[in-house]
């Protein structure tokens, strides 16, 4: 047998005591969201130290202004070095009548349709998803001793509240956080059976605005159809955004938006995402974006631009009528490729200003931007996890794009200069951040054996 084989039977034999440890982390209530729950996120920490640490890794907490970030280190001098991310921190309960079962006593369910899964909160959102991980890891050493690679793990206990302390983390363990790429298992596959791998992530531009007209409310009986209504003048603003066609409409929006090569668009059609597919399940028929482009273009690589709310005047119960004398919207633009955010913020302003008529003014509100993470195409590590993958499900692993953005990403390319695989093993029906969050057995089982392949892959 190959160290790979061996490693591979490893995983199955200690598939039970896998489980066992799964339930334990499970058991901890590291809700991080909840102050109530600090103890709980601390404790989780502690167990995942505690046992990377038996696993021969260099493991300790570090403590941020927030929850701590546990991070193990465990080197292969002369191979290549992976840093692998992800939370132990899990969302909170809410609404706790919906659980059909105490959401922190895991249990293993038998689903309507025979498969069997995980349930308890952070089965699938992440914990779950670490430790498949950190059970190919340990697979590796009871094979043959060490891991193929050198491995660095990260995990953080604030992503479910916006990792607003792991930039400054990662800023100062900078130089404890080298690696050739950077691991993480915290999405989905394409389907059961059909594993997929995360190459892009949208980037995000957001914006609010407001308009000013009248310096009060006005009644329109008395002003209607003289006084400048800023309803009609956002409204304006926010129809102008797209085109016939579905197209951005702001000059230079495109620019730096990069085509999706030809062979890897012709794996997208393959996949059959059609409007019935996607749209009929939320009561939706047609696609609302650029007609020239297939729907898993629309929501994973092609630009867009979105008005996330609109308002002003009276939205109370009953009639009044009145002028507003402001109006509000908040509009948000997703970014792929090349492009740059703060170009798009200009063009959005210069073009919001061009609308405005005479009697209004307009004030901005921008919030944090962020650019769009693309993976080479030709990456040789995306190459040797798609053929690592397919060996373990028996099928080709879709090359996809997130339509979200993964802030962690993006620092650790900012700040670490790192490409990321993102590799999960959920599943649409996983119920993460809702009551009776599961995690599918097979995920799980063979989540642990993909990354036993993945690991030697990557050795080269």
């Amino acid at each position: 047998m190959s160290d790979l084989d061996r490693a591979l039977a490893a995983a199955d034999v200690g598939q039970g005591e896998s489980l066992e440890r799964l339930f334990a982390l499970l058991k901890i209530p590291s809700v991080s969201t909840d102050p109530a729950y600090k103890t709980g996120c601390r404790e989780a920490a502690d167990w995942l130290k505690r046992d990377l640490a038996a696993l021969g890794f260099s493991a300790a907490l570090r403590e941020t202004p927030g929850h701590p970030v546990v991070l193990a280190t465990r080197p292969k001098p002369g191979a290549p070095h992976v840093l692998f991310y992800g939370h132990y921190d899990v969302q909170p309960v809410d609404p706790l009548d919906k659980w059909e079962t105490p959401p922190f006593e895991p249990r293993l369910a038998t689903l309507k349709d025979g498969r069997q899964a995980v349930v308890a909160r952070g089965a699938s959102d992440d914990k779950g998803q670490v430790i498949t991980f950190v059970e190919a890891c340990r697979a590796w050493i009871a094979a043959s001793g060490d891991l193929p690679v050198g491995v660095t793990v990260l995990l953080e206990g604030e992503e479910e509240c916006g990792s607003i302390n792991l930039p400054a983390f990662l800023e100062e363990a900078k130089s404890e956080l080298g690696a050739d790429v950077a691991l993480v298992c915290d999405t989905a596959m394409w389907a059961a059976g059909r594993p997929a791998i995360t190459s892009s992530l949208r980037g995000l531009v957001y914006e609010e605005i407001t308009v000013r007209a009248a310096d009060r409310d006005l009644h329109s009986g008395l002003y209607g159809g003289a006084a400048r209504n800023p309803l009609h003048v956002a409204a304006d603003i926010v129809a102008g955004l797209h085109d016939a066609d579905g197209r951005v409409t702001l000059p230079g929006f495109y620019d730096g938006v990069i085509e999706t090569p030809d062979d890897v668009r012709e794996q997208w059609r393959a996949l059959g995402l059609d409007a019935d597919a996607f749209l009929k399940p939320i009561g939706l028929s047609e696609p609302a974006g650029e007609r020239d482009r297939m729907i898993i273009e629309q929501i994973q690589s092609r630009p867009t631009c979105d008005v996330n709310g609109l308002w002003g005047g009276y939205t109370g119960a009953g009639a009044k009528t009145v002028i507003p004398a402001e109006a509000h919207a908040k509009i948000s633009f997703r970014l792929v490729g090349d492009q740059d955010p703060a170009k798009v913020k200009q063009a959005f302003r210069a073009y919001a200003r061009s609308r405005l008529p005479a009697d209004c003014e307009i004030a901005f509100e921008g919030h944090k931007g962020s650019r769009a993470i693309q993976l080479p195409f030709d990456s040789p590590a995306l190459a040797k996890a798609r053929t690592a993958l397919a060996d373990e499900w028996g099928v080709e692993a879709v090359t996809i794009g997130s339509g979200g953005s993964i802030p962690v990403v993006g620092d650790f390319k900012r700040l670490l200069g790192l490409d990321t695989l993102l590799i999960g093993f959920a599943l649409d029906d996983d119920r993460i951040h809702s009551p009776n969050e599961k995690y599918d057995l097979d995920s799980f089982r063979r989540g642990t054996r993909s990354w036993v392949r993945i690991l030697a892959a990557l050795a080269g």
